[in-house]
């Protein structure tokens, strides 16, 4: 979280890869698996008075969140869920750009399929301090929810390192012009020859 995820995967892009935001694909994955949630799901929100749908109704995803993030097995059920349909969104953005380079802005693709297929991993990183500043600023979060979110997402790196992919951490301390410097060296020595 507020690594510089985004502004790397800009920076591919403007490289000439097709990307895609995990974080967009999740959205889309939640609302096709909306029955299955609610199903779920809802006796349990219903117990905690945490209405599961917006008025528009579409799932509340925060309210999603709220009710599953304290207890890990519920996580992993609403991951069982919308995992496979993300997958599925994943296999459909490979199709629809065959051929190109591809970028995946994903903070956790090692829970899917798909990285079987992974070729390179590049783990955009920023020391503890300069992220929580980062975040708080961009989200107007509360230092302690953010904190929630980092012991979330401890020990990524290392679940990367276990992958069959070459992964790579590049850290972004500095302004764009550095971590695009990082991104052209990790391109020229990790992307497959057989595709540039």
């Amino acid at each position: 979280m507020a690594a510089g995820k985004n502004l790397a995967s800009e920076i591919l892009c403007e490289r000439g890869f097709a990307c895609v935001d995990a974080d967009l694909l999740v959205h889309e994955a939640v609302e096709n698996a909306k029955e299955e949630i609610l199903k779920t799901f809802s006796s349990l929100a219903k117990e905690k008075n945490i209405s599961l749908l917006n008025e528009d109704g579409k799932i509340n995803r925060r309210a999603l969140g709220s009710l599953i993030f304290s207890d890990p097995a519920l996580v992993q059920k609403q991951e069982s869920i919308v995992y496979p349909q993300v997958n599925a969104l994943f296999e459909k953005f490979i199709s629809d750009n065959n051929g190109r380079n591809l970028a995946i802005n994903a903070t956790v693709l090692y829970k899917v399929p798909l990285m079987r297929k992974t070729d390179c991993v590049l783990y955009v990183d920023a020391p503890f301090l300069q992220r929580l500043l980062r975040a708080h600023k961009r989200d107007k979060m509360l230092f302690k929810d953010i904190l929630k979110r980092f012991l979330r997402q401890k020990n990524l790196f290392a679940k990367y390192k276990k992958s069959n992919a070459d992964t790579v951490r590049v850290w972004n301390v500095g302004s764009r012009a550095s971590l695009e410097r990082k991104i052209d060296s990790f391109l020229r020595n990790h992307m497959p020859s057989d595709r540039g």
